[in-house]
């Protein structure tokens, strides 16, 4: 394929993302992110005299103190939010079962919000990594802005293939010090799958949560819980290139493979909930918007 031919490939693949997100965004979930998230609190703007009927509680007492009488501290309301979406791009997400890959799902997903922060008039920025920061697009606003965030999540050529979220995690808190939404989208699958780093990564996302407003989105795809009936087979592990043999006509290794993916969910899931993350569970090929839709209307009501 040309040159030529490849750029309008890759515009192509971002309008049809562009356009799917815009209409599933207007029939679905039009409304529903901005009556989510509203803002952040409010920002110390002035100071001025007391008159009466002012609220006492926002007296400034060192103001006071040094002119004789009441000052007031005139605060401002936040409305102006910040998105952080931040997407996996290691090896295992470049693979997929159905007609796209769990790396073009997860594409899919962040551009329905970055389209509904948007319409709300937030800034969007990015983060792509692997076992490490492999871009960073500061949060901006814009039409073209937003195009170029769903070109580099479809194309951009990582570095490393394997991951490691907790180094991930780390630089991240460098990056974006004032609090955001930050949505992680991800299959949350580390290369070395010992129990220390598992544990390591949900104690890493909860010290994120503490700092901002954290949803993660963990992405699989079907057949990483649920085995064919095809006779033997190689598996390749995407990160680290191991090779894996499996029978697949035996009935106890397909159960045993889809008790230990189940596993995995529940654990992940049930970690995050103890330390009070929000998680999304989606599925490559699946429809994700109802979900999406219900995990909005759940917040929406604890918020109330």
């Amino acid at each position: 394929m040309s040159d030529e031919n490849k750029v309008h490939a890759t515009l192509r693949k971002v309008r049809q993302i562009e356009l799917r997100a815009r209409v599933l965004l207007n029939e679905v979930l039009s409304g529903t992110y901005h009556s989510v998230f509203k803002g952040q609190g409010v920002n110390f703007e002035e100071v001025r005299e007391y008159y009466f009927g002012d609220e006492i509680r926002f007296i400034d007492w060192n103001i006071t103190a040094k002119m004789g009488h009441p000052y007031i501290k005139i605060f401002r309301e936040e409305r102006e939010l910040t998105l952080l979406l931040a997407v996996d791009i290691s090896g295992s997400n470049e693979w997929g079962s159905k007609l796209q890959t769990k790396r073009e799902f997860s594409a899919e997903v962040a551009s329905v919000l970055a389209f509904s922060a948007a319409k709300n008039n937030d800034k969007v920025g990015l983060v792509l990594f692997s076992d490490q920061i492999e871009l960073f697009i500061p949060p901006r606003k814009g039409h073209q802005h937003l195009l170029r965030i769903i070109r580099e999540i479809l194309f951009f050529k990582p570095q490393h293939t394997s991951t490691h979220i907790p180094k991930f995690l780390s630089a991240l808190g460098q990056l974006q010090k004032r609090k955001a939404i930050v949505s992680i989208i991800s299959d949350f699958v580390p290369t070395h799958l010992e129990n220390n780093l598992e544990n390591e990564t949900i104690k890493s996302l909860s010290l994120l949560n503490q700092c901002h407003d954290l949803i993660c989105i963990r992405v699989d795809d079907p057949r990483e819980h649920q085995l064919p009936d095809v006779g033997y087979i190689t598996l390749q592990d995407a990160e680290t290139q191991q090779l894996f043999y499996l029978n697949t006509r035996s009935m106890q290794t397909r159960q045993r493979f889809e008790t230990l993916a189940q596993e995995k969910i529940k654990n992940f899931q049930s970690n995050c909930q103890r330390c009070g993350i929000d998680v999304i569970q989606l599925h490559n090929g699946q429809a994700y918007l109802p979900l999406l839709q219900a995990f909005f209307n759940t917040r929406k009501q604890l918020k109330r």
